[in-house]
């Protein structure tokens, strides 16, 4: 994004915000069966009860294993949806909001993952009830995202040492942080130095480095994604 245009960004979206939420409002919740460890049953049947209370109209479906969540432009259209809410941590956010590129839909996050960077330094707590009276409240707000290698992200991009962990990570049977604390360990003694070439706004960076990243939020989660 660039800083010129920022501000205007902006103020456009917030003004496209406001519009929809005049808007009778229609949700979709996706949610990671295989996301963190707490009970998905649980977390469906909070969803409907809340939802409902709340007089909202809304569907809920499993996430894409694949990441392919282009179906959602049309139905989106079609069906006048206001809100898609994500049930799981940050590698499911990324999915679901790279699909959502170029669209005025609010995201919402109900944080269910191993990481949960971007819902922790968003202020949403890990409380799925109070996570989902966040999200009725209708209070969007815009947020960075970035591209790497026409690969975009919403949250955190890790290379070397940190994607050779979440690659592990996500080959395991069971979730949770103790997984992503093994799978780190594990690493950490063979770890070793990567060459990188890095082209930032027209300046090239030669390094060799263990694990650089870019991120948007204030703290690091451990956040697995799809290889």
């Amino acid at each position: 994004m660039m800083n010129g245009n920022k501000e205007q960004l902006t103020k456009e979206l917030k003004g496209e915000m406001l519009f929809s939420l005049l808007m009778p409002r229609k949700l979709i919740y996706f949610y990671n069966p295989i996301s963190g460890t707490r009970s998905k049953e649980a977390l469906l049947q909070l969803i409907k009860e809340k939802t409902t209370a709340a007089g909202l109209d809304y569907e809920i479906f499993t996430t894409n294993a694949a990441g392919d969540y282009k179906f959602l432009h049309n139905k989106i259209a079609a069906e006048h949806i206001t809100d898609v809410v994500v049930c799981g941590g940050d590698g499911t956010v990324n999915q679901v909001a790279g699909a959502l590129l170029g669209s005025t839909i609010n995201i919402g996050i109900v944080p269910m993952g191993s990481g949960n960077g971007l819902a922790l330094a968003a202020g949403i707590p890990r409380n799925s009830a109070k996570a989902l009276d966040i999200i009725f409240a209708g209070n969007a707000a815009p947020v960075d995202g970035f591209s790497i290698n026409n690969h975009f992200s919403c949250m955190l991009c890790g290379l070397g040492f940190d994607a050779q962990v979440a690659h592990d990570f996500a080959r395991q049977p069971k979730r949770g942080l103790m997984t992503y604390v093994k799978q780190t360990i594990k690493n950490f003694f063979s770890a070793t130095a990567y060459p990188f070439i890095i082209d930032l706004n027209n300046k090239r960076i030669k390094a060799d480095a263990f694990c650089p990243s870019t991120l948007t939020a204030t703290r690091l989660a451990p956040a697995p994604t799809s290889t």
